[in-house]
């Protein structure tokens, strides 16, 4: 018959069944955990296309290191941080990381370099894999693959490493990793496979432990961001000037001159690393009032998160008042409208074979537009020359049989045109278009977050990340909502998460309540209920008419959870005498979910509770406690046996399932 249809019962479930009434208990003082002392907090910005880190000792947490300069480093691109980039050996073994990592692969000869394996921006990866496990690969630039376990790993071993080596050159004395707790960044949008996926790769590159996971924060980009943004003092920041704009360009002078000051200011601090921040509330602060709401745009290489915080007084906490939404819509994008505007003038082809043949000189390409989309401004009027490689021009030559100045000539791509000294010339215009189509999505994704109920009223608009450094997204974000609130750039913004997440390290109660990304509840057996279950959902036990594959909800989605806290459920077994009681936890994406066969329900975690050799006499309907405990990138389940106190815990578990 169809009653066998069901997977509860072709799975032989050991059936559970809710305590009537279902009751919530809302205990945040349950376990607290005994906090460990640090001696100091290293945060790491892991970024699609750079990372850094910065440090802080618990004992003056007014004072931010930010990691020493790095060798190397670009033409045009000042930055504390360092390419997002990794080379491993023929043999597949770590060699180097960042600047030395692309300098030595560019240094090789091609007919070795086609060896080496070589890694940029793989951040992305883990946005873009929908059924991300520990198993997924990444491709190097020569197209061989590598687990992305390893190379996440070998990326935050190296970080681990080199803060380790500092801080101990620093103290004098070796400095141990127990003494050190680790956040790590990552965006808000992620899935939560993502974000496991990333705590796995720390625990590979021994930053912490399955048995030690407070040792290592998961800190979400845009909340980093948040905290740092509530310590700035008005001349920390830039806000860019609410002044009408003229047709559509606001005056050139507001927008530079802001800048200006605040690249002087940059400039003469540029020799210290350490931030001072001061243990008060910054003036911009001091003007919320409780329960005002700001967002975060936080914008970066690879992705745009967005999150929308509210003040809770009198200690100022924060409050996430609608969940963190955004897209693949970094600074890549430019890199991409690029890539296709070679491809439109050089042949598709051309450019497929070039970068396969010639990734090196491929990837200095990249580096010398990298520095020209630096100096893309709305009011720019000269030119930007981009040097093309010899290689670039030899290779094309030897490919079509014609220069590439013929080829600029005979493309009908108006705004690009060859100069003598070797290199692409593009009108201002033509640059700013390779922004637009990428402009173009932030804007239209922050206009739908604030059409949102939870958003009306937001008196700041925080731009941070490395993209929110370009005067171009900075204009079209003041010009789309510039009327609606106050746009504020902090300083050295691309530093900005990396300073929020070593505060986070340091006091991480400040961020109080989260909405929960998914839904999540267990599956149960309830009374069958004629003309309200599903007649195929019906299972007859010991003559009792079941309803099998209920989801029965502990939290949904998008609901408000405070850090820390716990929700509590009481089932029974189905069957009196069961011995062996099994809760499967499961979660969706849905916030009204009935069954756990609907579509999108995944499971996610099993407490298998074993009560033989416990007390026979035990009452008749036995009480089976589950607790779900929402912590800060992490969940616990716990089951116990009211009767015998006995228990079973499990983490929940998104990549093994």
């Amino acid at each position: 018959t169809s009653a066998y249809s069901s997977p509860a019962k072709s799975l032989g479930d050991p059936g559970i069944t809710p305590l009537s009434p279902s009751h919530i208990v809302k205990d945040s003082d349950a376990e607290d955990a005994v906090e460990q002392l640090f001696l100091v907090v290293v945060a790491i910005d892991f970024g699609t296309t750079s990372s850094g880190y910065a440090y802080s000792f618990t004992k003056e947490p007014e004072c931010i290191h930010v990691m020493r300069r790095w060798e190397g480093g670009d033409p045009g691109v000042s930055n504390q941080k360092t390419p997002t980039t990794i080379l491993l050996t023929p043999e597949r073994k770590f060699h180097s990381f960042g600047y030395a990592a692309r300098d030595f692969y560019h240094d090789l000869d091609p007919t070795e370099s086609k060896h080496w394996l070589y890694f940029e921006k793989f951040k992305m990866k883990l946005h873009t894999t929908g059924n991300l496990t520990m198993e997924t690969d990444l491709t190097a630039a020569n197209g061989k693959k590598v687990k992305a376990l390893e190379i996440f790993a070998y990326a935050l071993q190296f970080f681990k490493e080199q803060a380790l080596k500092e801080l101990s050159d620093q103290g004098g004395s070796d400095f141990e990793n127990t003494e050190v707790r680790w956040v790590i960044t990552v965006p808000a949008i992620w899935k939560q496979p993502a974000k496991q996926f990333m705590r796995q790769a720390a625990y590979k590159a021994g930053m912490a432990s399955p048995e030690n996971p407070e040792q290592l924060i998961i800190a979400l980009e845009p909340e980093a961001a948040s905290i740092y943004c509530r310590k700035l003092r008005l001349h920390q920041m830039i806000e860019l000037s609410s002044r009408a704009p003229v047709n559509g360009y606001s005056p050139s002078d507001t927008i530079g001159t802001g800048f200006t000051q605040g690249k002087e200011h940059v400039r003469r601090n540029r020799q210290s690393r350490t931030f001072m921040v001061e243990n008060v509330i910054g003036e911009i602060w001091s003007e919320l009032e409780e329960g005002d709401r700001y967002i975060v745009v936080d914008s970066g290489g690879g992705t745009v998160d967005m999150t929308v915080h509210q003040i809770r007084l009198p200690e100022g906490h924060l409050k996430e008042l609608y969940k963190a939404t955004g897209g693949p819509y970094g600074s890549l994008g430019v890199d991409y409208e690029f890539e296709k505007l070679l491809c439109k003038i050089f042949g598709e082809d051309f450019i497929e074979q070039f970068k396969i043949k010639r990734p090196a000189a491929w990837v200095d390409l990249m580096i010398a537009f990298e520095s020209r989309k630096r100096a893309a401004a709305p009011d720019r009027t000269n030119p930007l020359n981009i040097t093309l490689p010899f290689s670039f021009i030899d290779y094309y030559k030897k490919f079509r049989g014609h220069s590439v100045e013929h080829a600029l000539r005979k493309s009908n791509v108006d705004f690009v045109k060859w100069s003598s000294q070797g290199m692409l010339r593009m009108s201002p215009d033509a640059m700013n278009a390779l922004f637009k189509p990428t402009i173009d999505q932030i804007i239209q994704h922050l206009s739908e977050v604030f059409d949102k109920p939870e958003v009306t009223n937001v008196k700041f608009l925080f731009l941070v990340g490395g993209f929110a450094e370009s005067p171009l997204l900075q204009q079209a974000v003041q010009s789309a909502f510039g009327s609606r609130c106050r746009v504020i750039i902090p300083q050295d913004v691309g530093l900005t998460i990396l300073k929020g997440a070593v505060l986070f390290g340091l006091d991480p109660a400040v961020i109080k309540v989260r909405r929960s990304p998914l839904t999540y509840g267990v599956g149960v057996l309830n009374r069958f209920v004629e003309g309200k279950h599903p007649p195929e959902k019906l299972l007859v036990k010991d003559g009792t008419r079941w309803c099998t594959d209920v989801f029965d909800k502990f939290i949904s989605a998008d609901q408000s959870v405070a850090l820390g806290e716990t929700v509590t459920r009481s089932y029974t077994p189905a069957k009196p005498s069961q011995l062996v009681i099994v809760i499967n936890i499961y979660s969706s994406e849905q916030d009204s979910v009935s069954f756990i066969t609907e579509p999108g329900v995944k499971k996610c975690g099993t407490l298998r509770l074993d009560l033989t050799g416990t007390d026979a006499a035990a009452p008749n309907r036995r009480e089976i406690k589950t607790l779900m405990q929402f912590g800060d990138t992490e969940i616990k389940a716990m089951a116990v046996d009211v009767a015998t106190s006995k228990s079973v815990k499990v983490g929940i578990d998104f990549l093994n399932y």
